[in-house]
């Protein structure tokens, strides 16, 4: 063989190499693309996604879920929209059975958690409150209430809404992290406080805009008040 014969079958060898490498990263990206590249080869991402917000205990965010399993926000967001059709009992198109199921996975709080469905709530509430009876008194929820609907608000605020003192309430509250101190006064010295990010997921909502408006329980608030609430 001569020298130019042998430089060019060197040269061939290399461009299959090199086309053999992206041929390879180009399967790589499309299985990862079509939800199999993972940490745990051959687990779908929807899978393992459900398997990580079953143990969670507060919402979790897209980028928070794709740190998490190491794979793009893009196939975590498809990912979760998948499970999401799946709990719903929504038929896909791939021939497996569909049911919908006992519980929901719900956008709340800027990230995704399993919720049980509306229609199962009055039955599961009585269940829990029968395993777990300690809940917040009737001041507790009126105070927290008067927070969630006038919040920014300090202490004394409370106390004037209410008619009573409110300082144990307003330290039970804030151990159970339902509310938290927002800022202090520069004037007065007085401690705001407001609603947290845990009120939002026990109520199952996506901000407090969703709260119901409470001037039509009231008796003299049929025609609602300028602050719409």
């Amino acid at each position: 063989m001569t020298d130019d014969a042998a430089l060019n079958d060197a040269a061939l060898s290399d461009a299959a190499l090199k086309n053999a490498a992206h041929s390879d990263a180009a399967q790589t990206d499309s299985a990862f693309a079509d939800d199999q590249a993972l940490p745990t080869p051959g687990v779908p991402i929807a899978r393992t996604l459900e398997a990580i917000l079953m143990v969670a205990d507060e919402p979790q965010s897209l980028v928070s879920l794709a740190t998490a399993i190491g794979a793009p926000v893009a196939a975590v967001r498809q990912a979760i929209e998948s499970l999401v059709a799946d709990f719903d009992g929504v038929d896909q198109g791939d021939g497996a059975p569909t049911t919908r199921r006992g519980f929901e996975l719900r956008e709340v709080g800027g990230g995704w958690r399993f919720y049980v469905r509306e229609e199962f709530d009055p039955i599961v509430r009585d269940f829990v409150l029968t395993q777990n009876p300690t809940r917040l008194s009737q001041a507790a929820l009126e105070t927290l209430a008067v927070i969630a609907y006038k919040q920014p608000i300090t202490r004394g605020a409370i106390a004037q809404i209410r008619a009573v003192n409110v300082d144990s309430v307003v330290r039970t509250l804030l151990g159970r992290g339902l509310i938290t101190e927002s800022f202090t006064d520069a004037e007065t010295g007085a401690i705001n406080y407001e609603t947290t990010e845990l009120l939002l997921t026990h109520l199952g909502v996506n901000s407090l805009d969703e709260l119901p408006l409470i001037s039509p329980l009231l008796a003299d608030g049929q025609e609602g008040f300028d602050n719409g609430r």
